[in-house]
């Protein structure tokens, strides 16, 4: 049975995170929250890390492309007359290529955060993945208002701070992607007042 209190998941703070000086900030939420820092590095990611942190199969494709012609019916925007096409395919491609050359621009910081249900706990404080709908108190919410129409036309990645794992076995796959054969650089301690 797995142990809740030392779950584990990956958060990676974006390009736009580091620019705008909030790395402390953001350790300083999942701190407070009784959340440990097990693994902290900043480094510049090379393109092909970045490729394969994404997923690369059709569906996931697929599924980009379809948000995007989404948001373009949500605002009447022609995706034609923007972007060229209108196949869900074509769109998420573009959209993961943005995503690539984004994540890429600027250094970046990974981190392991462990302890209680720490994969849902990290995400409830990040915010939703789209800064304009993240509430008030969470770190998107605080910290930016980005919109994926606006990305969209500007042909670009939406800019929302950081990157958290969505579920325990995603942040395994990602802690291994970002962290593994150096399990030295994860650490076990506690915290002060931890039995």
């Amino acid at each position: 049975m797995p142990n809740f209190k030392k779950e584990r998941t990956y958060v990676m703070v974006k390009p736009d995170g580091v620019k705008k000086g909030l790395i402390g900030e953001i350790l300083h939420r999942f701190e407070q929250r009784d959340l440990k820092i097990v693994a902290l590095e900043m480094f510049h990611a090379t393109k092909e890390q970045i490729d394969n942190h994404y997923p690369k199969d059709e569906a996931w494709i697929r599924r980009l492309g379809q948000k995007t012609l989404g948001t373009y019916e949500k605002y009447g925007l022609d995706a034609v007359k923007e972007l060229g096409t209108n196949d869900d395919l074509e769109l998420g491609k573009f959209v993961r290529g943005w995503l690539v050359e984004y994540m890429t621009s600027a250094p970046l910081v990974r981190m392991v955060v462990e302890g209680v249900h720490a994969v849902d706990m990290v995400r409830k404080i990040c915010g939703a993945t789209l800064p304009y709908l993240a509430d008030m108190g969470t770190i998107r919410g605080d910290y930016s208002n980005d919109s994926p129409v606006i990305a969209n036309m500007e042909k670009r990645s939406v800019m929302n701070i950081m990157h958290a794992s969505e579920t325990p076995v995603e942040a395994q796959h990602e802690i291994e992607h970002w962290f593994g054969g150096r399990e030295e650089v994860i650490f076990d301690y506690k915290r002060y007042g931890e039995e």
